[in-house]
């Protein structure tokens, strides 16, 4: 299983008071010595955390691989295209939000062309390309439709179930996993996964890459970005040697 970071937060610590400390890059620098597969940025439309200059300067010093994250607004499509990351997912954004609240909304057939057009031109320019999708049926065959590479599903509701009862949405999960799979797609998932919480979602067998950012870099807060890194990567280690 891939483990990607998602340093966004370092970023909105640093936007607070809009300095330049603490910077995301080098962030994502310690936590690629610590042994993540991957790193994580989300460049949104209000740029209210990663800047452009983060992404840019992520894509000359990143060694395992950058995963952008964003919504297909033109300008940062463009910007996607031009910098070439070794993945993009697309993403729903809403400026009201405090964070994500869900997958991408595929319901109506203006959305799903725009998605469409989106992935098309990210692929002409040879990024491997996933969909940010809650774990349904119908989300995730529209994306084998369009031809991506991979989905990721959303793990909010499972995230915020989970202390209640979360065996409805680890099943929920589970067969959008095995779905995916089944139309040859590979499965990624994130959101709201923190050190308590990620071993049951890290057990499903088809899940090959858990996108995971806040509950790392606040750990990271308290114990230093290589102690957050590795107690993770040993969590998720010793879950898969189960499964």
């Amino acid at each position: 299983m891939r483990f990607y970071l998602n340093v966004d937060h370092v970023a909105t610590v640093r936007q607070a008071r809009r300095t330049d400390e603490p910077d995301p890059v080098r962030a994502a620098v310690l936590a690629e010595l610590a042994g993540v597969d991957g790193i994580t940025v989300h460049l949104r439309e209000d740029r209210r955390h990663i800047q452009d200059r983060d992404v840019r300067l992520l894509m000359q010093i990143v060694r395992t691989g950058v995963n952008l994250e964003l919504a297909v607004a033109s300008d940062i499509l463009s910007l996607a295209c031009e910098l070439r990351p070794m993945q993009v997912t697309v993403v729903p954004e809403n400026r009201e939000e405090i964070t994500t609240e869900g997958g991408l909304d595929l319901s109506g057939d203006s959305k799903r062309a725009e998605i469409s057009g989106a992935i098309r031109s990210l692929e002409d320019s040879g990024i491997r390309t996933a969909l940010f999708v809650d774990p349904d049926e119908e989300s995730i065959r529209f994306s084998a439709e369009l031809g991506v590479d991979a989905v990721e599903l959303h793990t909010g509701e499972y995230a915020n179930s989970w202390r209640v009862k979360p065996e409805e949405q680890i099943k929920r999960l589970s067969r959008a996993a095995a779905l995916a799979r089944k139309l040859e797609l590979a499965v990624h998932a994130g959101h709201g996964l923190t050190y308590e919480n990620v071993s049951p979602v890290a057990a499903i067998h088809e899940i090959e890459e858990l996108n995971i950012g806040h509950s790392i870099i606040s750990r990271s807060v308290l114990v230093g970005m290589d102690t957050a890194v590795r107690e993770m990567s040993e969590i998720l280690m010793r879950v898969r040697s189960k499964a």
